[in-house]
């Protein structure tokens, strides 16, 4: 009889245990099912990942400290849309390789950074619809022999950035050239200025922004993709993807996306 009661009382303390974890359970799959914009609204801060090293879209000034760009006043609307307040962001460094890990990962509640969207991205975030169209070309250096993608073969280096898309695309346009990937733009841009290689691929909206720092560089061969621009938002959050959206047609439709467009593109 004693045994049986001991028992019993083993059952009950092991089925308060499983309830209490089953709470906490809920309480903590509950938070993470919380959407974006209301984790933003509750923080009263909208944090989100740019990019430091590309000139007119984010880039941040090594001697004032400040980043600057299309994409950071994209997210300054933002903010202020949803907080009524442009300085109510905070602006987190992120590369094409980190920024879907620090998404997933909650330290960031979306990328504005010059991503473009694709159907192998769609399947790890939700995106936005799009902001900005590009389209990925070549930087080299003035007087260059190569003037297009199809100058690119045996014996030429192409630079490229680490979890772009960039050198996928240029190995399936020049399969022959070499290809050499850099962890940021910064860091390519160097090795092209120091002849390591003879062309820089990414987006045109990203080489002219380089172009536009060194006289002695410049864009050629027009486009060889198209790379629709789209924020980047954790997988499944569709209230705030509709959010987003519908900012976006707004700030299209009240002619302020022109100006901060006129602002730092000039094509």
């Amino acid at each position: 009889m004693k045994k049986m009661k001991k028992w019993l009382f083993v059952g009950v303390i092991f089925t308060l245990i499983a309830a209490l974890l089953a709470g906490c359970g809920k309480s903590s799959s509950g938070e993470e099912s919380k959407s974006t914009l209301d984790k933003i609204k509750d923080r009263g801060k909208f944090v989100v990942g740019v990019k430091y090293d590309t000139y007119l879209f984010g880039y941040k000034d090594p001697s004032s400290g400040e980043v600057t760009g299309f994409d950071v006043d994209i997210a300054k609307a933002l903010a202020k849309e949803i907080l009524g307040d442009e300085n109510k962001v905070e602006l987190v460094e992120i590369t094409s390789k980190t920024r879907i890990p620090k998404l997933k990962n909650g330290d960031i509640d979306a990328i504005i950074a010059t991503m473009t969207i694709t159907d192998e991205r769609k399947k790890e975030v939700n995106f936005s619809d799009v902001y900005f169209d590009a389209g990925q070309s070549l930087l080299v250096k003035k007087g260059s022999k190569i003037q297009s993608v199809k100058d690119l073969g045996k014996g030429t280096k192409v630079l490229a950035v680490k979890g772009a898309t960039s050198g996928e695309n240029v190995k399936k346009a020049a399969p022959d050239t070499e290809l050499l990937e850099f962890e940021n733009y910064a860091e390519a841009f160097t090795a092209l200025k120091s002849g390591k290689g003879d062309a820089l691929t990414t987006d045109n909206s990203i080489l002219y922004g380089m172009a536009a720092q060194d006289e002695n560089y410049e864009v050629v061969g027009g486009t060889f993709t198209e790379e629709p621009y789209g924020i980047a938002i954790k997988k499944d959050d569709k209230k705030f993807t509709d959010y987003v959206n519908k900012f976006l047609e707004e700030l299209k439709d009240s002619g302020e996306y022109d100006k901060i467009k006129d602002k730092w593109i000039k094509e």
